[in-house]
Protein backbone atom coordinates (compact mmCIF):
# COMPACT_ATOMS: atom_id res chain seq x y z
CA UNK A 1 0.00 0.00 0.00
CA UNK A 2 2.77 2.55 0.95
CA UNK A 3 6.35 2.88 0.31
CA UNK A 4 6.77 2.40 4.22
CA UNK A 5 4.69 -0.17 6.60
CA UNK A 6 2.07 1.64 8.77
CA UNK A 7 3.29 0.58 11.90
CA UNK A 8 1.52 0.58 15.59
CA UNK A 9 -0.24 4.08 16.11
CA UNK A 10 -1.14 6.33 13.27
CA UNK A 11 0.46 10.03 13.68
CA UNK A 12 -0.40 12.47 15.99
CA UNK A 13 -2.72 13.99 13.73
CA UNK A 14 -5.81 11.09 14.55
CA UNK A 15 -5.46 11.74 18.15
CA UNK A 16 -8.53 13.86 18.42
CA UNK A 17 -11.29 12.41 16.32
CA UNK A 18 -13.48 15.16 14.97
CA UNK A 19 -16.86 15.86 16.65
CA UNK A 20 -18.66 13.55 13.34
CA UNK A 21 -16.98 10.77 12.17
CA UNK A 22 -17.29 12.72 8.67
CA UNK A 23 -14.39 14.05 6.52
CA UNK A 24 -14.10 15.93 2.95
CA UNK A 25 -11.33 14.69 1.44
CA UNK A 26 -10.75 17.68 -0.20
CA UNK A 27 -9.93 19.59 3.41
CA UNK A 28 -6.99 17.27 3.71
CA UNK A 29 -3.23 18.65 2.46
CA UNK A 30 -0.97 16.12 0.75
CA UNK A 31 1.95 16.59 -0.68
CA UNK A 32 2.81 15.28 -4.16
CA UNK A 33 5.51 12.93 -4.35
CA UNK A 34 6.03 12.69 -0.32
CA UNK A 35 7.53 9.43 0.43
CA UNK A 36 10.33 8.23 3.32
CA UNK A 37 12.13 6.22 0.54
CA UNK A 38 15.76 6.60 0.63
CA UNK A 39 17.17 9.10 -1.81
CA UNK A 40 17.50 6.37 -4.85
CA UNK A 41 14.03 4.97 -4.83
CA UNK A 42 12.00 8.68 -4.39
CA UNK A 43 11.72 9.52 -8.19
CA UNK A 44 9.16 6.66 -8.69
CA UNK A 45 6.68 7.98 -6.66
CA UNK A 46 7.25 11.69 -7.68
CA UNK A 47 3.89 11.76 -9.44
CA UNK A 48 1.70 10.30 -6.48
CA UNK A 49 -0.29 12.33 -4.10
CA UNK A 50 -1.41 10.67 -1.22
CA UNK A 51 -4.19 11.83 1.42
CA UNK A 52 -4.98 9.93 4.61
CA UNK A 53 -7.99 9.47 5.50
CA UNK A 54 -8.09 7.36 8.72
CA UNK A 55 -5.64 9.25 10.49
CA UNK A 56 -7.96 12.22 10.94
CA UNK A 57 -11.00 10.04 11.83
CA UNK A 58 -9.27 8.43 14.65
CA UNK A 59 -9.09 5.08 12.87
CA UNK A 60 -6.06 3.22 14.30
CA UNK A 61 -6.27 -0.17 13.18
CA UNK A 62 -6.15 0.09 9.32
CA UNK A 63 -5.12 2.66 7.25
CA UNK A 64 -7.22 4.39 4.11
CA UNK A 65 -5.67 6.36 1.74
CA UNK A 66 -7.06 8.15 -1.11
CA UNK A 67 -4.36 8.45 -3.77
CA UNK A 68 -3.75 9.45 -7.16
CA UNK A 69 -0.96 8.98 -9.79
CA UNK A 70 -0.14 11.12 -11.92
CA UNK A 71 0.81 9.09 -15.53
CA UNK A 72 4.04 8.03 -15.51
CA UNK A 73 3.93 7.49 -11.98
CA UNK A 74 4.31 4.71 -9.61
CA UNK A 75 2.07 3.86 -6.49
CA UNK A 76 5.24 2.67 -4.50
CA UNK A 77 7.99 0.32 -5.79
CA UNK A 78 7.05 -3.33 -6.27
CA UNK A 79 6.67 -4.78 -2.51
CA UNK A 80 5.01 -7.03 -0.73
CA UNK A 81 4.32 -7.52 3.70
CA UNK A 82 5.09 -9.95 5.99
CA UNK A 83 1.97 -9.17 8.37
CA UNK A 84 0.02 -6.72 6.58
CA UNK A 85 -2.95 -7.10 4.39
CA UNK A 86 -3.63 -4.48 1.81
CA UNK A 87 -6.59 -3.73 -0.42
CA UNK A 88 -6.77 -1.09 -3.83
CA UNK A 89 -10.34 0.13 -4.81
CA UNK A 90 -9.76 1.84 -8.38
CA UNK A 91 -12.50 5.06 -8.28
CA UNK A 92 -11.12 6.75 -11.99
CA UNK A 93 -8.46 6.35 -14.33
CA UNK A 94 -6.54 3.52 -15.75
CA UNK A 95 -3.99 1.65 -13.66
CA UNK A 96 -2.06 -1.17 -14.50
CA UNK A 97 -1.35 -3.86 -11.94
CA UNK A 98 2.32 -5.44 -11.75
CA UNK A 99 3.09 -8.78 -9.94
CA UNK A 100 4.97 -11.60 -10.41
CA UNK A 101 2.48 -13.04 -12.36
CA UNK A 102 3.04 -10.59 -15.09
CA UNK A 103 0.69 -7.78 -15.75
CA UNK A 104 -3.14 -6.66 -15.20
CA UNK A 105 -4.95 -3.56 -16.16
CA UNK A 106 -7.54 -1.97 -13.72
CA UNK A 107 -10.32 0.30 -14.39
CA UNK A 108 -13.07 2.25 -12.30
CA UNK A 109 -14.75 -0.29 -10.13
CA UNK A 110 -11.88 -2.77 -9.98
CA UNK A 111 -10.15 -3.60 -7.28
CA UNK A 112 -7.53 -6.24 -6.05
CA UNK A 113 -5.72 -7.70 -2.57
CA UNK A 114 -2.27 -8.20 -1.46
CA UNK A 115 -2.89 -11.35 1.81
CA UNK A 116 0.14 -10.47 4.03
CA UNK A 117 2.71 -13.42 3.96
CA UNK A 118 2.51 -14.07 -0.03
CA UNK A 119 6.01 -13.33 -1.44
CA UNK A 120 4.60 -11.80 -4.83
CA UNK A 121 5.12 -8.03 -4.98
CA UNK A 122 2.78 -5.57 -6.17
CA UNK A 123 2.67 -2.31 -7.49
CA UNK A 124 0.10 0.16 -9.08
CA UNK A 125 1.24 1.97 -12.09
CA UNK A 126 -0.22 4.83 -14.57
CA UNK A 127 0.46 4.01 -17.79
CA UNK A 128 -1.89 5.95 -19.27
CA UNK A 129 -2.33 9.57 -20.22
CA UNK A 130 -4.57 10.42 -17.93
CA UNK A 131 -4.09 10.42 -13.68
CA UNK A 132 -5.93 7.88 -11.97
CA UNK A 133 -7.67 7.34 -8.44
CA UNK A 134 -8.01 4.64 -6.09
CA UNK A 135 -8.77 3.34 -2.31
CA UNK A 136 -5.59 2.04 -0.36
CA UNK A 137 -6.59 -0.13 2.78
CA UNK A 138 -4.14 -1.52 4.97
CA UNK A 139 -4.03 -3.01 8.64
CA UNK A 140 -1.64 -1.93 11.09
CA UNK A 141 -0.10 -4.98 12.32
CA UNK A 142 2.85 -4.57 14.63
CA UNK A 143 6.11 -6.79 13.67
CA UNK A 144 5.66 -6.15 9.63
CA UNK A 145 8.82 -5.99 7.25
CA UNK A 146 8.17 -4.83 3.83
CA UNK A 147 10.43 -6.02 1.12
CA UNK A 148 10.95 -5.05 -2.55
CA UNK A 149 12.15 -7.95 -4.85
CA UNK A 150 13.44 -5.21 -7.38
CA UNK A 151 15.51 -3.49 -5.35
CA UNK A 152 18.34 -4.21 -3.06
CA UNK A 153 15.83 -3.26 -0.25
CA UNK A 154 13.43 -3.98 3.12
CA UNK A 155 11.71 -1.75 5.63
CA UNK A 156 11.45 -2.68 9.03
CA UNK A 157 8.52 -1.60 11.07
CA UNK A 158 10.09 -2.22 14.47
CA UNK A 159 13.12 -0.24 13.85
CA UNK A 160 11.11 1.72 11.47
CA UNK A 161 14.23 1.87 9.00
CA UNK A 162 14.92 0.84 5.34
CA UNK A 163 17.74 -1.10 5.08
CA UNK A 164 19.45 -3.19 2.32
CA UNK A 165 18.74 -6.61 1.57
CA UNK A 166 21.98 -7.51 4.45
CA UNK A 167 20.16 -5.53 6.90
CA UNK A 168 23.31 -2.24 6.82
CA UNK A 169 21.29 0.70 6.76
CA UNK A 170 20.56 3.21 3.81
Amino acid sequence: MSDKAPAGAPPAESAVPPEAPVLDPAAIGAKLGATDYPEPFRAAVAGRLRKRLGNPLGITSFGVNLTRLEPGAASALRHWHTRQDEFVYVLDGELTLVTDAGETVLRPGMCAGFPAGRPDGHQLVNRSDEPATYLEVGDRTAGDEAHYPDEDLRYDSVTDLFTHRDGTPW
